[in-house]
């Protein structure tokens, strides 16, 4: 994950008060239960990113060879897997 939990908790807080104050949108909940929501969302696409670096480090795994020998630059490879990977399952990151 990119961000720790106090810059999650922080952007949420600043999202959530952005948001209402500016008459954007109007809490049908605590502010309390929006931040947590907020943060959970937040928190979940985040993960999901994490677990596509992994997915495609795990992929990548089997052209070590190629990229230690300098016939492939694993940046490269890396940043296209990980773009098809996204867009085949139609996400935003």
């Amino acid at each position: 994950m990119k961000l720790n939990r106090q810059q999650v908790q922080a952007l949420s807080s600043a999202l959530v008060d952005g948001l209402t104050k500016n008459g954007f949108v109007r809490l049908k909940v605590p502010a309390e239960q929006a931040l947590a929501a907020v943060e959970q969302g937040l928190t979940e696409d985040l993960m999901q990113e994490d677990k596509i670096n992994d997915e495609v480090r795990g992929m990548l795994k089997a052209y070590e060879k190629e990229f230690a020998a300098g016939r492939a630059d694993y940046k490269t490879m890396f940043d296209m897997v990980k773009k098809k990977l996204v867009r085949d399952r139609g996400l935003v990151l």
